[in-house]
């Protein structure tokens, strides 16, 4: 076995093992686009290994979500499968383990209407909204993880030839995923152990203000007493660890829905439904956003904004080093589990209940008392960078440093 097959069926333990963390019975559903096959057929051979009762696979094509969009007619975008949507919460309600496998074209559909890119994006996003509660409420186990494209990989490396560029794609991945290095498994131990004590104690310091101060940002955003800072490993209802996305860097928490004021700028492009948003601003005010310029994708940031009424209000709040690992490969990823993990980040839309004490057995009415956000979508996008400072404020009005120059300050 060559060093590249060997970094694969480590990435596919480490997807198993620790990301799902599958256990004896379970089932496994994978989303995964067609050129994903023979790699989804490694992953099953690893679940089955360790005693999965049954995986089951959903193909999809992306090509044919653009054909969708530029041939339909608008009655067909606002058409969705009520019955794919019973059977996914049916899946949810009997602990089906969830992975979906990312092989993105970041420039798939340039040059299609924004307009109707959001009408499927929000049919789509409502029509799921009972089976994604499952997903953001951490009720079941489900993974994000990514394989290169060449089309993504060409994004990434322009100046390179295709396969050169495909190559070290794969490359970057393993190495920010640890699998190019010994027992991986044990190594993502240590690193969620690391985080764990950076969440530990930003919730031991109850802060109830984070302030942020960057070139193009100077933003204030408050938090709740009953809110809590978790990294990237999720417990579900059966007592299951799990790690919901691979690589993680990032400890986050939710925000006071009309708490967030000020103006932040991004620091890196967001692919949003195969459209890129770069060098975009948002001013908020009482939490909602108030005013937004973008210098590429405007059209696309306006319709996401618009997609519901939570849409303009934040849901996450999540803090990354700029040293580490993803940070340090220089490398703008175009793909948000990437680029994310590089970068302070917060999300607008959806807030997760999982970041609530107690949340899980919460109503809505009492998630809503407490400034928790609702929307049918979640967009993450990047904040951070070397030059960003970050500050908690205490109840008593003690300030402490968290970042310093992009950095823990603790």
């Amino acid at each position: 076995m060559n060093q590249f097959e060997q970094n694969l069926e480590r990435y596919a333990d480490l997807i198993v093992q620790v990301g799902l963390n599958i256990q004896k019975d379970q089932v496994l559903w994978v989303n995964a686009p067609i050129s994903a096959y023979e790699f989804v057929r490694k992953i099953s051979v690893k679940a089955y290994e360790i005693g999965a009762k049954n995986v089951m696979v959903d193909y999809y094509d992306e090509e044919l979500k653009k054909i969708r969009l530029e041939k339909s007619t608008e009655e067909g975008l606002s058409s969705f499968p009520t019955w794919k949507a019973k059977g996914q919460v049916e899946m949810a309600k009997e602990n089906v383990a969830v992975l979906s496998l990312a092989a993105p074209n970041p420039s798939l559909l340039k040059g299609v209407d924004p307009k109707r890119t959001a009408i499927l994006n929000r049919v789509s996003a409502e029509g799921m909204k009972e089976f994604n509660s499952y997903i953001s409420g951490g009720k079941i186990s489900w993974l994000i993880a990514a394989i290169p494209t060449k089309e993504w990989a060409l994004s990434v490396f322009p100046s390179l030839e295709e396969d050169e560029a495909y190559d070290k794609l794969w490359a970057n991945i393993f190495y920010t995923t640890r699998v190019d290095r010994e027992n991986p498994v044990e190594l993502w131990k240590e690193h969620i152990a690391t985080m764990t004590e950076k969440a530990n104690y930003l919730n031991d310091q109850d802060f109830r203000k984070l302030y942020y101060k960057a070139p193009g940002t100077d933003l204030s955003i408050e938090l709740h007493p009953k809110t809590k800072w978790i990294c990237a490993e999720f417990t579900n209802d059966k007592g299951t660890k799990f790690v919901p996305n691979l690589p993680t860097e990032e400890v986050f928490t939710i925000p006071v829905k009309n708490g967030v004021n000020g103006v932040v700028t991004s620091t890196k492009p967001l692919n949003y439904s195969g459209n890129l948003l770069e060098n975009f601003t948002l001013t908020f005010e009482n939490g909602k956003v108030v005013d937004f310029q973008a210098e590429q994708g405007y059209e696309t940031l306006k319709n996401l904004l618009e997609t519901d009424e939570g849409a303009s209000f934040l849901g996450e709040v999540a803090l990354v080093p700029h040293d580490s690992p993803i940070s340090n490969t220089g490398i703008v990823f175009n793909n948000t589990l990437y680029d994310e993990n590089a970068s302070c980040h917060i999300a607008l839309g959806n807030a997760l209940s999982i970041c609530v004490e107690d949340g899980k057995s919460m109503t809505e009415e009492q998630l809503k008392e407490i400034g928790y956000n609702s929307s049918i979508t979640h967009v993450d996008f990047m904040i951070g960078s070397a030059e960003m400072d970050i500050d908690g404020e205490r109840e008593d009005g003690t300030i402490l440093p968290i970042f310093r120059k992009g950095n823990w300050a603790f």
